[in-house]
């Protein structure tokens, strides 16, 4: 391996500890903002720091030290369980939205939640854009997924956090929950792709 390969590795491994540490404590954080203020999207969001920090975990497995070099078999199963994430998330965000949609409930005011939700869009884009750089020195297909939900976590936090603006400034009380479905069918063609990659690894 050479060492631009071996120290783009090490940064992959890095901004998954990263990744992970941010997302452990988002989740806390948001989950609790919601349960205070009664917001089902803040506590929603928190949800999918959990699948984030399980995701990455994978990759974290698939990137530790002494498998610099992918075998099929371990890329295949790591695809296959980053895809499995991706259609969790969906399946939560498609339940959590549809039925805010149908009963029309509305979330509760959270300026706090807002603020942290910006802030949380940033450096999730900036992780996700930073892995998928790294992905494509080391041309590692599960950590360009997992960046990809990296990504898509941060489109979350920006969605939500405008949800809750609107809602704030203006009462427009459906713009999280169409947000949250965007998203969904984003996850799940991710989901397909990610299995449908797997296979092919798994094919040879």
């Amino acid at each position: 391996m050479t060492d631009d390969r071996a120290r783009m590795w090490r940064l992959g491994l890095w901004l998954e500890y990263g990744t992970i540490g941010w997302n452990v404590v988002e989740a806390g954080l948001t989950i609790g903002l919601g349960i205070a203020a009664g917001s089902l999207a803040l506590i929603g969001f928190g949800a999918d720091s959990i699948i984030e920090v399980f995701a990455s975990s994978v990759i974290v497995w698939h990137l530790r030290p002494g498998h610099e070099e992918d075998s099929p078999e371990r890329t295949s199963l790591a695809l296959r369980i980053v895809g499995y994430a991706f259609a969790a998330l969906a399946l939560a965000l498609a339940t959590f939205a549809i039925r805010d949609l149908v009963t029309g409930r509305q979330p509760d005011e959270s300026v706090w939640g807002a603020i942290y939700l910006v802030s949380a869009a940033v450096v999730m884009s900036a992780l996700g854009w930073l892995k998928h750089r790294v992905a494509r020195r080391i041309d590692s297909a599960p950590l360009a997924s997992e960046a990809t939900l990296t990504v898509l976590d941060g489109f979350l936090a920006a969605g939500t956090a405008v949800g809750l603006g609107l809602n704030i400034l203006f009462g427009w009380w459906w713009a999280d929950p169409l947000t949250a479905l965007v998203v969904a069918v984003i996850c799940v063609s991710e989901a397909r792709e990610n299995l449908e990659e797997s296979r092919e690894w798994a094919e040879g």
